[in-house]
């Protein structure tokens, strides 16, 4: 039964003094709040007075007249009339005030307090009903400001000729107007009640005042590129003499912007709206948008500018152009993201992180770069509103490395080969094979030749030389190829392996003397030495006293010197010569004696 014991009894005129209450505001509503004693209610507080002890002593009075008074029938005709057609038995009338627990204005605009209160029916005030507004606290002890006494005009200094009472007490209506309001009066206020004698009463509900110096504006927390956004400006209408505008601005480079107004009560007042809406773009990020609320025929005008934080995902990602860059040098890759809010940008190599960083930008630095740092870079950015990324080819170049061939060799005579050559190097080389010096096979640009030689000769014989070159070096390597050939000698009905001397060996009477020359094939080409017995000297390569000479063609040599003199003659007249030539090689050894031919019968000879 307590809570509905506890239900407020209204006189007969209440509805109609709640309506001139609210009548300024064009329908504000306001909070009742409801006081019991500490008698009826267990000791919940209700309230204070002049002070504490005073106070509580004046209302326990108080109680103890109403409770006497409470089976009579003065007081249930009193509350007859006003208890709820739900509760007709148990409703009683208490110390009751009604107010909005939150109200706001303009600075230099007006403000009216919207107050009813009710008071124990049992309470018979004489000498008049007044009212008291304080400011602060409700605590009169402690000397609040006072706003307004509707027993003398002694209030504050800072509301001297601000305020007005527009309720009458008497139908207990303590409706309050406060003019030309500053910030300094933002604050709660409290309305006290003297009935006369013991009867004053402060009631501990308060209306708290908010000065406005700019008006309202509801943003939400998040705003997300390409979503519908709503802002909403809010202006109080609290103030009967004025009836404020609300205009946006800095609107023109929105696309399709809404616009639409309410009039609405907010924590019971009376508020005007006005709403803006958009889908708005990652180009508007850190556009302003201002509210202004201006009141018609006056000079008061009051804006509000917000930058909108529009968020994003990425929407591009800048890195350098491919690039090429030479083996030991240092390299930048910048990456740029645009996006709201930063994202976490990240340099990817493969597979591996190189480096990572919360920001709009982010370099990476290579130093001392070799051809392993060639390939693809990416730079990722991710806000956790979306992802991108972009690559970039970084390419190393270099010189070509030193090839790699094949090792020297000793082949058989009609073997065929395949000699390999490859390297490194960026661009691609060229590689060329070079024979003693003389180019063989195609040139190819490519990492790998190779020189195909098929059934090979003795003329094969010799020096490979794989050269590799590009624009930024070149290197080379070789090997060496020995033909060898199997001879067959017939001598006394057995093979054997060694060198021939060829018919063409002989000796030459000619002018300067006598010339004699020596060839001889085998395989290896045979070495030719000349011998002269009758001198006991031993002529070749070392010796150059005889004009000694000596060339090899294939397994072919030819060795040949010249005699200064012609020596003695023959019973014939001709010259004593007495000339060996000597053939060899790891096969076998032979040493013959060179037939003396007059240059006469040479030419006698070739003729025929």
């Amino acid at each position: 039964m307590l809570k509905e014991r506890g239900r407020l009894c209204f006189s007969l005129a209440s509805d109609q003094l709640i309506r001139e209450a609210r009548s300024p505001l064009r329908g504000q509503s306001m909070e009742m709040k409801t006081h019991r004693t500490p008698q009826d209610n267990g000791g919940i507080s209700w309230g204070v007075g002049d002070s504490e002890q005073d106070d509580q002593l004046r209302e326990n009075k108080s109680n103890v007249k109403k409770k006497k008074k409470k089976k009579s029938s003065g007081l249930e005709e009193g509350c007859q009339a006003v208890r709820p057609l739900s509760h007709p038995s148990d409703a009683r009338c208490q110390w009751n005030v009604w107010v909005p627990r939150d109200i706001s204005a303009m600075t230099n605009s007006c403000v009216v307090i919207p107050c009813t209160f009710m008071y124990p029916s049992g309470i018979r005030p004489y000498r008049g009903i007044h009212g008291i507004w304080y400011f602060g606290q409700p605590y009169p002890q402690l000397f609040p400001p006072v706003v307004f006494k509707s027993r003398t005009d002694v209030v504050h200094e800072s509301y001297k000729g601000r305020t007005k009472l527009l309720g009458d007490l008497h139908q207990r209506n303590c409706t309050l107007l406060i003019s030309n309001i500053g910030a300094e009066h933002s604050g709660r206020y409290y309305f006290r009640a003297d009935l006369g004698g013991a009867n004053i009463y402060t009631y501990q509900d308060f209306a708290e005042l908010k000065v406005l110096d700019q008006p309202n504006v509801d943003i939400p927390e998040e705003i997300v590129s390409d979503e519908s956004l709503e802002l909403t400006c809010y202006a109080p209408d609290n103030c009967p003499e004025m009836t404020p505008e609300i205009q946006w601005m800095y609107t023109d480079y929105l696309p399709d912007p809404e616009f639409s107004t309410d009039y609405l009560q907010e924590s019971n007042t009376a508020v005007l709206s006005s709403t803006l809406t958009f889908v708005p773009r990652p180009m508007h990020n850190g556009q302003l948008l201002g509210c202004r609320v201006y009141y018609p025929n006056t000079t008061l005008v009051y804006e509000r500018l917000v930058s909108l934080d529009i968020k994003y995902s990425p929407r591009s990602v800048w890195v350098n152009v491919s690039s090429e860059v030479m083996e030991g040098s240092s390299v930048m890759l910048h990456c740029e993201v645009d996006s709201n809010p930063p994202p976490r940008i990240s340099w990817i190599f493969g597979e591996q992180e190189l480096l990572w960083d919360t920001a709009s930008n982010l370099s990476l630095s290579l130093d001392d770069v070799t051809p392993a740092s060639e390939g693809i870079y990416t730079c990722v950015g991710d806000n956790g509103y979306g992802v991108m990324n972009t690559s970039l080819y970084l390419a190393v170049k270099y010189p070509p490395r030193e090839p790699v061939v094949n090792d020297s060799m000793t082949v058989l005579e009609g073997t065929s080969l395949a000699l390999h050559c490859s390297t490194e190097g960026s661009p691609a080389p060229t590689l060329t094979w070079l024979k003693d010096g003389e180019l063989v096979g195609t040139i190819t640009a490519d990492k790998l030749s190779v020189l195909d030689i098929m059934e090979i000769t003795p003329q094969g014989d010799g020096q490979y030389r794989c050269l590799a070159e590009n624009e930024h070096g070149r290197a080379s390597s070789s090997l060496n190829i020995t033909v060898e050939c199997e001879c067959l000698v017939i001598l006394n009905s057995e093979e054997i392996d060694a060198p021939v001397l060829l018919e063409d060996s002989k000796c030459t009477v000619v002018r300067e003397g006598v010339q004699c020359v020596c060839m001889a094939t085998g395989n290896p080409e045979p070495v030719i030495e000349f011998y002269l017995p009758d001198q006991n000297i031993t002529i070749n390569e070392t010796d150059s006293r005889y004009n000694f000479y000596t060339h090899t063609d294939g397994h072919m040599s030819t060795g040949m010197i010249k005699l200064r003199e012609k020596g003695e003659r023959f019973n014939n007249g001709g010259p004593a010569v007495n000339v060996h030539c000597s053939i060899s090689n790891m096969y076998g050894r032979e040493s013959v004696l060179l037939e003396l031919q007059q240059e006469s019968e040479s030419k006698a000879a070739h003729q025929n």
